[in-house]
C-alpha cells in the first residue's frame, strides 16, 4: 500500500445483500412455542432472511462488497485493504476476508477479519479510518456479514426468533474535502462477555461428541442482562462519539443503530431523549444480522431517501464481548450513486476451488421452509 497524507476520511460507497429465502414469524409458530404477536410485541421482528444452501458469509460479503465498490465509482483493484467483521466466518482459517478478496477479483489488497460480534462493522470502520487517515491506504472496503442461521438453535424460542443472515459494506476513501468521519468511540466490557456467547468450536472447547450432544455450537444469550447493558452502553458510546465530533444530538439528522431489537432501539432513543422519527429502523424485515445490521440499514436508509449530502449521521452498535462502537460522520456522497451497483448479484462473485462445500449447507430444521412445505415434516 502506498502511504499518502490525508486530511479527511469519507464514506464513498455502500452496498448490501440479503438472501432471498424469508423465514416469517408464522413459520416459527410451527416450530416452537411462540406466536407472531409475542415476537412482534417484544422484538419488533416480523421476518428474517436465511442463507441458501450455496450461500455463506463470504459469498454474501462479496456481493455486498462489489456493490459498495461500484457505488464508490471504483474497480476491485482500487481497494487497498479488505476488512470483514463477522462472528460466523466460513472457516477458522483462512479468513473470510481472504475469500472475499478472491471472490471479487482483487489482486492487490491486504485482507483480514475482525471479531467484535455485532459491533464488527463499526470496529471495522474505525480500523479502516485509521489506515486511511494515516496514509497507509487510499480506499478500504469494510464489510459486516453473518450466516447466523447456522449457529442458531431452532428449538430455542429465546434466540431463534431474533437472528437472520445478510451482509452490508462500505468503502472509506481519502479526501481533501470537508466532512466525512467526525468522531469515533469504541469500548469493550468483558464483565458481560458471557451474556452472549457461542461456547464450543474454539480452543477452549473444541468440537467433539460431547460439545455437539450438549448443543454448545449454538448461540446462548441472557436476554434480560443483555438488554439492560445494551441500552446503557449504546447511549454512553453514542454520547462520547458526538463529543469527539464536537456536535450535539440536536445536530444529528439520522441515527442508524444496530438492529438487535426494536425495544432496545426505543430504549436508546428514550435514554438520549432523541426522537424516534430520526432513528432508522429495519429490524422488522431482517431481525438481528449482527455485524451486517448497521451497513445493511445504512444502505436501506440511503435507498429510502433518508440520507442526503450534508446530513450528519450516527452509526452505533453493541455486541458480544461486550463491545460497543459509534461513528459520527457528515455524509458527502451522492445517494444517486447507488445506481452504479444495479444488476450486481451472486452471479458476479467468483467461486474459488474447494469453496462452498459445507457439510451441512442448510439448517435441517428449516428444510421444510426452503421446500415450500406447509409445515415441518419433523418436530425439531
Amino acid at each position: 500500500m502506498t502511504a499518502r497524507p490525508v486530511s479527511g476520511v469519507h464514506l464513498t460507497g455502500w452496498g448490501a445483500y440479503a438472501p432471498s429465502l424469508v423465514l416469517t414469524n408464522a413459520d416459527l409458530e410451527k416450530m416452537v412455542d411462540t406466536s407472531d404477536e409475542w415476537i412482534v410485541s417484544r422484538t419488533g421482528i416480523r421476518e428474517r432472511h436465511i442463507a441458501g444452501p450455496n450461500e455463506t458469509t463470504a459469498s454474501m460479503a462479496a456481493v455486498a462488497g462489489l456493490r459498495a465498490i461500484a457505488t464508490a465509482g471504483l474497480q476491485p483493484d482500487d481497494i487497498d485493504l479488505i476488512l470483514v467483521g463477522t462472528l460466523t466466518p466460513d472457516y477458522p482459517m483462512p479468513s473470510t476476508a481472504a475469500l472475499v478478496k478472491g471472490a471479487i477479483g482483487n489482486k492487490r489488497a491486504a485482507a483480514m477479519d475482525l471479531a467484535a460480534a455485532c459491533s464488527g462493522f463499526v470496529f471495522g470502520y474505525a480500523t479502516a479510518h485509521a489506515y486511511v487517515a494515516s496514509g497507509m491506504a487510499k480506499h478500504v472496503l469494510v464489510i459486516g456479514a453473518e450466516t447466523l442461521s447456522r449457529c442458531t438453535d431452532f428449538t430455542d424460542r429465546g434466540t431463534c426468533i431474533l437472528f437472520g443472515d445478510g451482509a452490508g459494506a462500505a468503502v472509506l476513501s481519502a479526501s481533501d474535502e470537508p466532512g466525512g468521519t467526525l468522531g469515533i468511540e469504541m469500548t469493550t466490557e468483558p464483565s458481560g462477555a458471557y451474556f452472549i456467547w457461542l461456547p464450543a468450536g474454539g480452543a477452549s472447547r473444541p468440537t467433539g461428541e460431547a460439545s455437539i450432544a450438549a448443543g454448545e455450537h449454538y448461540m446462548k444469550m441472557k436476554g434480560t442482562e443483555t438488554f439492560k447493558m445494551a441500552v446503557r452502553t449504546l447511549g454512553s458510546t453514542a454520547t462520547k462519539s458526538l463529543a469527539k465530533a464536537g456536535i450535539g444530538l440536536a445536530d444529528l439528522d439520522l441515527v442508524i443503530p444496530h438492529q438487535a431489537n426494536l425495544r432496545i432501539i426505543e430504549g436508546l432513543a428514550k435514554s438520549l431523549d432523541f426522537p424516534m422519527e430520526k432513528v432508522f429502523v429495519n429490524v422488522g424485515s431482517y431481525g438481528n444480522t449482527s455485524a451486517a445490521s448497521v451497513p445493511l440499514a445504512l444502505s436501506e436508509a440511503v435507498a429510502a431517501g433518508r440520507v442526503k449530502k450534508g446530513d450528519r449521521l450516527l452509526l452505533v452498535a453493541f455486541g458480544a464481548g461486550l463491545t460497543s462502537g459509534a461513528i459520527t460522520l457528515e455524509w458527502t456522497a451522492d445517494p444517486a450513486a447507488a445506481a452504479r451497483a444495479a444488476g450486481i448479484g451472486p452471479a458476479d462473485v467468483s467461486v474459488m476451488p474447494g469453496y462452498l462445500e459445507p457439510v451441512n449447507p442448510f439448517p435441517p430444521a428449516l428444510e421444510w421452509v426452503r421446500a415450500g412445505a406447509a409445515s415441518p415434516t419433523t418436530t425439531p
